[in-house]
């Protein structure tokens, strides 16, 4: 397949009109009519193979991820998404294979409206960068700066699974019931983007981030932009019915904490307005858990209440160059 050939493969799979794409694919750059009075949200993300996926991921998961990731970064903005930018590398053109990935992209983007406006293609290791655009009003911007002492914090969904589904992708975990194993499998290679949740948070969480590297890992940057600190009740942790079946609860406690690639969000919001927020969320198609508070004193300490005591984990999140 000669490369211009495997570009209108791409956006004939992925097209989805929207009335705010004055040129798309098929120009040096595409032209866009944001809303009036909205603001631009932006982000990117680029996964590599043997580094944010397995070798063997199906093409459609890697499709659908490349823009989860994003929608999700948009997400704990609060920004509702609009346009996306897709740079493919690849060792060698594959027709089923870029077929499968446009799928899998365009099932996402469908979903979220999101119109694929262009990108590039080149040869080498298989990789996936994707630019992400949405819109939002001035003013009503999720940050990680303003988290306050006192506030509560929370997440949506539940935490632990992906790592689980990353684990069993490399034969570390067997015996695993049938079910257990696709739906773990799933959390890592398909997550779902808390959109509507995000949207429903704007006004009302004080600070917001989604958790790629680990919640001990992300909550800390939350902590660090808005100079306050955090206690997590280990005991409090979301645990999804498979991650509890798969291994011992000790073990899943210490994904949920650090293992990352969940895109759920992590927030903070007053103590007067938790109960909204938990209805809010609920009301986007999602649960969501207190576990845990904003403190004066830096960093993210976790407490074990059932032992009375504080809990020391043997790591805290993922880091690229560590």
């Amino acid at each position: 397949m000669a490369e211009f050939d495997l570009i209108e493969h791409i956006r004939a799979r992925t097209r989805h009109a929207r009335g705010d794409v004055l040129l798309g694919i098929g120009d040096d750059a595409a032209l866009l009519q944001p809303a009036p009075g909205m603001q631009l949200v932006a982000c990117t993300d680029t996964l590599n193979v043997g580094v944010h996926f397995p070798e063997h991921t199906a093409p459609a998961a890697l499709g659908w991820k490349a823009l989860a990731v994003n929608l999700s970064d948009l997400a704990a903005m609060g920004a509702e998404p609009a346009w996306a930018l897709l740079a493919l590398s690849l060792p060698a053109p594959d027709t089923a294979f870029v077929a499968e990935l446009a799928a899998g992209f365009a099932q996402l983007a469908a979903r979220h409206e999101v119109a694929l406006i262009g990108g590039d293609t080149t040869r080498g290791p298989l990789s996936l960068t994707v630019t992400a655009l949405g819109q939002i009003p001035p003013g009503a911007a999720l940050l990680r700066s303003g988290a306050r002492v006192g506030d509560a914090v929370l997440v949506t969904g539940t935490l632990g699974d992906a790592a689980a589904g990353l684990a069993l992708a490399q034969g570390k975990l067997s015996g695993v019931v049938a079910a257990d194993e696709a739906f773990l499998r799933r959390r890592l290679d398909q997550p779902e983007p808390r959109v509507a949740a995000g949207l429903a948070l704007r006004g009302l969480a004080t600070a917001c981030i989604d958790i790629s590297d680990g919640l001990l890992a992300d909550l800390g940057h939350v902590c660090t932009a808005s100079g306050v600190g955090a206690e997590i009740e280990l005991g409090a942790l979301p645990l999804s019915a498979a991650l509890s079946a798969t291994m011992t609860r000790a073990q899943a406690q210490a994904l949920a904490l650090s293992g990352g690639d969940e895109y759920e969000l992590c927030f903070c919001v007053a103590p007067a307005q938790v109960e909204a927020a938990l209805a809010r969320v609920q009301a986007a198609g999602c649960m969501a858990r207190v576990i845990g508070r904003i403190v004066a004193t830096s960093g993210v300490r976790v407490i074990d209440a059932q032992q009375g005591r504080g809990f020391e984990p043997t790591r805290r999140g993922y880091e690229h160059f560590a």
